[in-house]
C-alpha cells in the first residue's frame, strides 16, 4: 500500500517543472521623456530572474517602443501556442481610455487623448494572444497603474486601469484596484513588485495564494491606499515554485 501511495504521489505532484513548459515575457518601461519612472527597469529585471529561477524561459525587454512591444508580444504568442504555461509581466505607464487599457511605450509622441490607441499597445492584444494560443494556463500581471503622465491634458481620462475579464484558463492581476493609482515605490522596486517577488519565490504557494498575500502586504504597507486586484478563470492549480511533495499533499488535505 505504501508503494502504491508513493507512486500516486509521484504522479500527482511532480518534484520540478521539467515536464511543464514555461514561457514568460517581461517588459519594463522607465525611460519616458514625459514622467519618467524610477523602478520599472529594476522590477522587470528582478521578476525575469525570479521566473528563470522557477523554470521559465524568459523573454526580457526594457525601455521598448511600440513596434518592439508589438513584435515581442507576437513572439510570446507564438511560443505559448506551442503549449505550456505563459506569464506576461509589464511594469511602466499604463492608462485607460474609454474603458480600454493601454500600455505606454517608450518614445511615444502622444499629445492628445485620441492618439493613445494609435501609439500605445492595447492590453487586449496580449489577452488575444493568450486566448488563441489555447495553452494550458496563462497569467497576465500589470504593474502599470502608476501616475497618469497625461493627467493635466487628458481631463476626460479616468485614473488607473479598467477592469478586464480573464479568458478561460487565465489569471489577470493588477497592482491596484480598477480606477486607482499604484505607487512606483521609494526603494529599488515598486510597492507591488517588491511583495510579488517575495511571495512568488516561496515554494508550495498556489498562484491564488501568492496574490492574496501580495494584496495583504501591499494594502498594509500603503495604509489602505493601494489594494491589488485579480480576475481569474483558472481551473487548475499552479505554483511558481513547487515544494516538497509532503507540503503540497498537506495543503490539498486542508482544502
Amino acid at each position: 500500500r505504501l508503494a502504491i501511495a508513493l507512486v500516486a504521489s509521484l504522479w500527482l505532484f511532480p518534484t520540478a517543472h521539467a515536464a511543464e513548459r514555461r514561457i514568460a515575457l517581461v517588459i519594463g518601461n522607465s525611460a519616458y521623456k514625459q514622467a519618467p519612472l524610477a523602478n520599472p527597469g529594476n522590477d522587470a529585471r528582478a521578476v525575469a530572474q525570479a521566473l528563470r529561477d522557477g523554470g521559465f524561459t524568459v523573454i526580457e525587454r526594457r525601455n521598448v517602443n511600440q513596434i518592439a512591444m508589438r513584435r515581442v508580444i507576437r513572439e510570446f504568442g507564438d511560443e505559448i501556442a506551442k503549449g505550456g504555461v505563459g506569464v506576461f509581466f509589464y511594469a511602466g505607464h499604463g492608462m485607460q481610455v474609454r474603458g480600454r487599457n493601454y500600455l505606454i511605450p517608450v518614445g511615444h509622441d502622444i499629445d492628445r487623448e485620441d492618439e493613445v490607441a494609435e501609439q500605445s499597445v492595447d492590453v487586449a492584444l496580449v489577452l488575444e494572444k493568450m486566448a488563441t494560443a489555447k495553452n494550458a494556463l496563462n497569467i497576465l500581471i500589470l504593474d502599470a497603474c502608476r501616475n497618469n503622465p497625461f493627467a493635466s491634458s487628458f481631463r476626460s481620462t479616468a485614473g488607473g486601469l479598467a477592469p478586464m475579464d480573464a479568458p478561460p484558463g487565465t489569471l489577470v492581476a493588477f497592482s491596484t484596484a480598477p480606477g486607482q493609482v499604484a505607487a512606483d515605490g521609494t526603494g529599488e522596486h515598486s510597492t507591488y513588485t517588491k511583495h510579488l517577488l517575495s511571495y512568488m519565490s516561496e515554494p508550495g504557494l498556489r498562484v491564488e495564494d501568492v496574490f492574496k498575500r501580495v494584496r495583504t502586504a501591499v494594502r498594509q504597507e500603503s495604509g489602505g491606499k493601494q489594494t491589488p486586484w485579480e480576475n481569474t478563470s483558472l481551473e487548475t492549480d499552479f505554483y511558481f515554485r513547487t515544494a516538497d511533495r509532503s507540503v503540497i499533499v498537506a495543503q490539498e488535505q486542508e482544502r
